[in-house]
């Protein structure tokens, strides 16, 4: 069958193309999400959108018709939802678990919908979806009024900054057309809509399968005098105009330079817009200049605004890479590098409070870490709950650090540099979406001293190469053992050590950590920055600590000049740290009378790529301590 449309999509194509090309091009965009609880009728509503478009062709038409036939539709009436179930495993459940988008146009706007999952297991993937759209139609099933997940995808939909809210009451068709239930739902609606916040909304009766008030108005209800949801989605204001009228923001993507004679920074404008001859300034360095070219593929432009892709040039040659943010030299954005923030928990691991992540804000990337949270929210109630972690799906407000300062605006300013997600450094996933409230001020007052006798200076006084040995192994792998003999030998050579024991670190400055997962990783943290302080002193530090997680011990490595941190991999088996049990640990921990003990209850992760491996079932103490003198002194 031919897949040329089935109707004639405008009598302009046929009379002057170039003219439909350029009418088409001059569209303004909407993107929008549907949302809602499980079946309330997302997929069907988006169909019919696409149907009554005219945005389905012959052989999808026919495709679509056979399936509704197999399905067992009264009537033979077509069932709508089959045109976006996108994953044959979607199918096969009965239900949607990801993000389908579909795009469509009528003759004065096009179209992005994203069509989002019901289900609370998949609330990560609407947040995904509500990332980038400026307006959320928000489903009811007429027969089952205002449910838990509408509350909770109303509240991040507000959360997340989208203004625009349709709240469609479907399925009227099932409850008779009637006025009254449709006026009590909208009723219930808004109760719980002023109370997060939501200062307004647009509430249409609709049935998706039936098409009523989805392009024209339905004989069904004449009692309802509003838009339809077409008429609606064609008149609401875009969030690129509200943008525009912002001041002028552009996060660098890259430094482009095809040629000797040409350097131009290319990005997409966030907010505000831009002409040539302005002045502006470039974050977190502070540097200004003026503006001289604004180049696209079409060729230069007078001046450019929010939503626009541009390569700015420069009257002065100022450092600016990708990372940087260009903005209006009179009226930039902060830098710093502490925040309040809100985060939605995306992973099914929970939050470790301490633990680095990487943060992608705009083009920017730093190393990031999470403190114990405020709270989260109960989103049927609005409690704010106490909470040590964050789990999946979970809502919390927590405070974050960043290695670097990060050029920003609060998310209900910005949201492109207001809004960043949490990658996990080992896996890569996505476990956080995130929305900035403001800089802590402790951040804005604390500023870092300069000194005149620097590292340097305290490691050639000392004649010796600063460095931390730093021992891991399981509890019993002789870690202490070999690192008292380490630090007797080095200290035999005349070198300038200290040992950091980790019994002896929990004597003091960490006397207040327990052994839970978020304990232990501020433990070593505390231990990290402690030696990168006697390091800067140009000590030699040795550090023996179990430290079980990979990320820990990357932190610490990373807050070292490359080549300083020595990883010695006590490798002993688990069964044989157990025989020895020098300090009766395993046994207690096995009687249940200590909890979280690494290999037990709470895991080891091997290091992957240590510098030194010790493997103390063929090597002894006074070996493995020689073979790491030895290699100290040849890195020295």
């Amino acid at each position: 069958m031919s897949t040329a449309p089935a109707y004639v999509v405008d009598d302009l194509v046929a009379r002057d193309i170039d003219a439909y090309l350029d009418s088409h091009q001059h569209k303004t965009m909407l993107r929008f999400i549907t949302c809602g609880s499980v079946d309330d009728g997302k997929s069907t509503l988006i169909g019919r959108l696409l149907y009554d478009s005219k945005m389905i062709f012959e052989d999808q038409l026919a495709a679509l018709e056979s399936d509704s036939r197999k399905q067992g539709t009264q009537g033979g009436e077509i069932d709508f939802a089959l045109l976006v179930d996108g994953l044959a495993a979607e199918r096969e459940q009965g239900i949607t678990i990801d993000v389908a988008y579909r795009f469509f146009n009528t003759e004065k706007r096009k179209f992005i919908v994203a069509d989002c999952p019901g289900h609370e297991q998949y609330t990560r993937n609407m947040v995904t979806g509500a990332s980038t759209a400026d307006l959320a139609v928000i489903l009811i099933d007429a027969r089952k009024g205002v449910l838990t997940q509408t509350r909770r995808h109303s509240y991040l939909c507000h959360l997340i900054g989208i203004r625009n809210i349709v709240l469609a009451v479907n399925k009227m068709d099932l409850v008779g057309y009637d006025q009254a239930t449709f006026d009590t739902i909208v009723a219930d609606y808004a109760a719980f809509a002023e109370s997060i916040g939501i200062a307004g909304f647009t509430a249409l009766p609709i049935s998706g399968f039936k098409g009523d008030n989805i392009t024209a108005r339905s004989p069904n209800m004449p009692w309802y005098h509003g838009p339809t949801l077409v008429e609606h989605l064609e008149t609401v204001e875009v969030l690129a105009s509200v943008d525009a009228d912002k001041p002028f923001r552009m996060p660098v993507q890259w430094v482009n330079r095809p040629h000797l004679d040409f350097r131009g920074f290319s990005g997409l404008i966030a907010t505000g817009r831009v002409a040539v001859g302005d002045k502006v300034r470039v974050l977190p360095s502070g540097k200004t200049s003026a503006v001289t070219r604004i180049v696209t593929l079409d060729g230069d432009l007078p001046q450019a605004v929010a939503g626009q892709s541009v390569t700015l040039c420069f009257a002065d040659e100022i450092d600016c890479s990708r990372g940087d943010v260009i903005a209006a030299a009179e009226q930039p954005p902060e830098a710093a590098d502490q925040f309040e923030a809100t985060l939605v928990w995306l992973d099914d691991a929970a939050l470790r409070v301490g633990r680095g992540y990487w943060l992608k804000l705009g083009t920017q990337t730093g190393s990031a870490t999470v403190q114990q949270p405020k709270y989260v929210v109960n989103v049927n109630t609005l409690e704010q709950l106490a909470a040590k972690t964050l789990d999946l799906n979970a809502i919390g407000v927590a405070e974050l650090t960043t290695d670097r300062p990060i050029v920003f605006e609060p998310y209900a300013d910005n949201r492109t540099l207001g809004g960043f997600i949490l990658i996990d450094k080992l896996t890569n996933a996505t476990v956080a979406a995130g929305m900035l409230h403001f800089s802590l001020r402790r951040a804005q007052n604390v500023h870092w001293q300069a000194v005149d006798v620097g590292r340097e200076a305290h490691a050639a006084l000392k004649e010796q190469k600063p460095a931390v040995l730093w021992f891991t192994g399981l509890s019993g792998s002789g870690k202490s053992t070999i690192a008292n003999l380490v630090e007797k030998r080095l200290h035999a050579l005349g070198r300038h050590t200290f040992l950091l024991d980790g019994d002896n670190v929990r004597h003091g400055l960490n006397k207040d950590l327990g052994f839970t997962e978020a304990d232990r990783i501020e433990n070593i943290r505390r231990v990290g920055e402690v030696a990168k302080l006697m390091t800067d002193a140009g000590l030699i530090v040795l550090t023996a600590f179990i430290s079980p997680f990979r990320a820990e011990r990357e932190m610490v490595r990373a807050m070292l000049p490359a080549g300083e941190f020595v990883e010695v991999f006590v490798d002993t088996p688990f069964a044989e740290a157990e025989r020895r049990d020098v300090k009766g640990l395993y046994k207690k921990a096995r009687a249940g009378l200590l909890k979280n003990f690494t290999g037990i209850d709470s895991p080891y992760e091997r290091p992957e790529a240590p510098e030194v491996r010790i493997d103390t079932t063929v090597t002894t103490p006074e070996q493995a301590a020689e073979q790491i003198v030895d290699l100290l002194l040849r890195r020295a």
